[in-house]
């Protein structure tokens, strides 16, 4: 247990039901036998053959955990990053420019891409189809990639008798989402890698998730799994199509999100107040976060509440929501999701206390908890979460920046322990015995008692063991035994008095050794490295380089922000064709490359890309992000809208190849596209004047009204879009010429203040600019005897104007 300093609420735990799922027959050549749901809407349930054959995976991340007829489940398993083998076999994949899908290249499987000429092949030779995804650091992709997908038995088998399509989830979520909704609606999970045979014309009939190459134990192999499909596919052909073409159409059915005639919008209030109790619910009250273990950062959770708290803070539930929110922050920060030594989290925890981590680092997640940290230093003042923040861009400029300004996707969990070994293991790149920390910090310590080295200070303050300090319970194949994960045990107050330091020393002896332990780790093989860099990741991290950048006044940050704008506007929009692309690439020579067609962009890539610029726009008040990030929401309207239904498609309802046309209906590891709109819409009624947009943004909402009203935990970041319909959002407009002091004064008072439903603009005089053609309002607002002044409007009516960052932060927290 940690001994912090800090205290912590009480609160119960609970859990939240599971969402509603179908079953469909999957028939033997002897009997038919039933695809069952699990309860637990985290895992997989695949039942293929009978009840004892069952294989489980977590949905929510790599770490893909199964087990066996009652067995303990198990977590980071071995194996993954790049092939080790020399290359005997080559596919198309080679062609290929996703690092998922060139992990595949060398597989003795005649792997196609996703596209038409795999279709074409399927149906001309009437062959069922195996779709597999995955992603680059998926744990157990990997796994099955080296036991299954490199077995010469195996591949035969594939190769022959199916047409093998490979798929990386993050290239097309528009594919994930199809079948991993069949997935999840056929055993009550999901999870990658995801397995799903398809008919020529592209509809599921079987789907799971990892299978290991041959039967072990009651577990069916996957040799075993595609005898029985093959046998099926022959005899009993028609009822596998028949029973596949049922449930496609249950999906659409049960699928299905659009507004009902005469709805109107759900009550904010009660949907935020609902929202508040089931995560209050849901809450564990000794580390924070929202379940027990796996634990998860949940970043839209954290948003959420911070806004309630800031329309409740006189009432014992926003005081809970805060308390909740800091905690969860805190603990975070100070556990072993946190990498200590080169900084960010990494994707979740395996254990309640945020100590043992799944090792990968994703892009959004970074984003994400850059933007959640510094709005707790907003709301609290308290220098650890502008700290976090900053470290958190320190780690994504270093090792996840592309010298184009773009931003790489993840890196893996897994590593090889030394240079010279041949076998990758979980957290190798991050971990120490306590050998390597003495012999690294075997300085002594001026002043500190009983002359206690650096090693011991670093030891004591970050838990660090002679046996290694994870449990076995947390590591099921021994990858981190004798190993330590640094977590933070003691304050720092209660460390510097242990040893007899001033608070000050104490922080720079624990720097210092930061630092040298940096160093050492520069000469371990490091992870696989995700080059890959979509257009919604690179989207949410402008948000975090903006937002934290404005909060701290740093100019290097909102440069940063701006470069990424630019590598945004530069690779991954198409100006000819006024199109986002989903992805780009880093090449051989480093240079940006694409595909020969490459994919464009679905409805989260605009989404997150505008809501980047409206908060660069915010940061920087130049109009340039304001002009794109409107021109980039007509295109979205125009793509993705649902004139009949209202909200936005998730990708392009016209494609022919989508079996579903699906509106994501859950705020999970990242917000969706369709709350991420709700906001922007809003914003960008009030920076540009169009009524349209704000009534787009009701029309979304209310479309979503049964699922605010029963279910608010499943998209918090939406309810923080209908919080703001509610309350209405505060223009603030700062009348001054920009870098003016007065002016920069006024702003600096905006940004440090946390205020969910604001927008802020700058009306510099020019009434030629971007504000003043779409607000011809401006041009009655001005400086106030030559001092630059600030308006405060709500419901079309403004306060009298303010020159003195004093009186306007009083006038905004009214």
């Amino acid at each position: 247990m940690l001994r912090l300093a800090w205290t912590r609420s009480a609160s119960t735990t609970s859990r939240v039901g599971p969402s509603k799922f179908f079953r469909v027959a999957f028939l033997r050549k002897d009997k038919t036998h039933i695809l069952g749901s699990g309860g637990d809407t985290g895992h997989t349930h695949t039942h293929l053959f009978d009840n004892s054959h069952t294989i489980f995976s977590n949905s929510r991340s790599s770490q893909d955990t199964f087990r066996s007829n009652g067995a303990a489940f198990f977590s980071m398993a071995t194996g993954g990053g790049d092939s080790l083998n020399t290359a005997k076999h080559t596919n198309r994949l080679n062609k290929e420019r996703s690092p998922y899908l060139l992990q595949h290249a060398h597989n003795p499987v005649d792997w196609f891409p996703w596209g038409q000429e795999a279709f074409d092949k399927a149906k001309s030779e009437d062959k069922p189809i195996f779709l597999s995804v995955g992603y680059s650091t998926c744990h157990w992709c990997h796994v099955m990639e080296r036991e299954s997908f490199e077995d010469e038995e195996i591949g035969k088998m594939l190769s022959e008798n199916f047409v093998c399509i490979k798929v990386d989830r993050e290239e097309r979520p528009d594919v994930d989402k199809v079948y991993m909704t069949f997935v999840q609606a056929t055993s009550g999970g999901g999870g990658w890698p995801m397995s799903v045979w398809l008919t020529p014309d592209l509809r599921p009939f079987v789907g799971g998730t990892y299978f290991p190459p041959r039967d072990s134990g009651r577990r069916p192999g996957l040799k075993t799994v595609l005898t029985r499909i093959l046998e099926q596919w022959k005899d009993n052909r028609a009822a596998l199509e028949s029973s596949g073409e049922r449930v496609v159409e249950a999906l659409k059915k049960g699928t299905a999100v659009s507004v009902i005639p005469g709805e109107t919008l759900p009550p904010a209030p009660d949907v935020a107040n609902r929202c508040f109790q089931q995560l209050a619910q849901s809450y564990e009250e000794e580390y924070g976060g929202f379940r027990d273990a796996p634990k998860f950062p949940s970043p839209v959770n954290l948003m959420f509440l911070m806004s309630f708290w800031a329309v409740n803070q006189v009432s014992s539930e926003g005081a809970e929501a805060l308390q909740m929110v800091l905690h969860t922050l805190r603990m975070m920060a100070l556990g072993g999701i946190h990498d200590h030594i080169a900084q960010g989290f990494h994707r979740y925890s395996t254990d309640s206390s945020w100590h043992v981590p799944h090792f990968e680092k994703m892009l959004y997640d970074q984003a994400q908890l850059a933007v959640a940290y510094i709005t707790a230093y907003q709301v609290s003042g308290e220098r650890l979460f502008a700290d976090v923040a900053r470290d958190v861009l320190l780690y994504v400029s270093r090792d996840l920046g592309d010298k184009s300004g773009g931003f790489y996707s993840a890196e893996d969990a897994d590593s090889l322990p030394t240079p010279e070994a041949t076998e990758k293991k979980e957290g190798a790149f991050c971990v120490w015995t306590a050998g390597e920390i003495r012999e690294l910090l075997s300085g002594s310590v001026g002043g500190a008692s009983g002359g206690a080295t650096q090693a011991d200070i670093f030891m004591h303050h970050y838990g660090v063991k002679d046996q290694g300090n994870v449990e076995p319970g947390q590591d099921p194949h021994g990858e981190l035994r004798g190993q330590n994960v640094l977590i933070v045990r003691y304050s720092t107050e209660l460390t510097a008095a242990h040893f007899g330091l001033a608070v000050d020393r104490l922080s720079e002896v624990l720097a210092d050794a930061r630092a040298k332990l940096a160093e050492a780790r520069k000469s371990r093989p490091r992870p696989h490295l995700d080059t890959k860099m979509l257009a919604s990741w690179n989207g949410l991290m402008l948000s975090g380089f903006a937002r934290v950048g404005a909060v701290l006044g740093d100019k290097a940050l909102l440069e940063r922000a701006e470069q990424a704008a630019r590598f945004l506007q530069s690779h991954l929009w198409d100006e000819e064709g006024k199109r986002m692309l989903r992805s780009c690439y880093r090449g051989d020579d480093m240079e940006i490359e694409n595909t020969a067609s490459p994919i464009s962009g679905f409805l989260d890539d605009y989404a997150f890309v505008i809501c980047g610029l409206l908060d660069l726009y915010e940061a920087t008040l130049s109009a340039r992000w304001l002009s794109w990030a409107e021109e980039l929401q007509h295109k979205q309207d125009q793509l993705f809208w649902d004139a009949q239904g209202s909200g936005y498609f998730c990708s392009d309802p016209s494609d022919p190849a989508l079996l579903l046309t699906l509106k994501e209906d859950q705020d999970g590891a990242e917000p969706s596209g369709n709350s991420v709109s709700a906001l922007n819409l809003l914003r960008l009624s009030h920076f540009t004047g169009k009524q349209d947009w704000l009534e787009r943004s009701q029309q979304l909402l209310t479309a979503f009204s049964d699922r605010l009203i029963k279910v608010p935990i499943a998209l918090p970041d939406m309810v923080r879009g209908l919080m703001a319909q509610h309350y209405t959002l505060k223009q603030i407009v700062i009348c001054g010429q920009p870098d003016a002091e007065d002016t920069q004064s006024l702003i600096a008072c905006v940004n440090s203040l946390f205020l969910p439903h604001k927008v802020l603009m700058l009306a510099d005089g020019n009434e030629d600019s971007f504000l003043y053609q779409r607000l011809p309002a401006l041009s009655t607002m001005g400086p106030v005897e030559g001092k630059a002044a600030a308006y405060v409007c709500q419901d079309f009516t403004c306060a009298l104007p303010v020159t003195c960052p004093e009186e306007l932060r009083r006038l905004l927290l009214e």
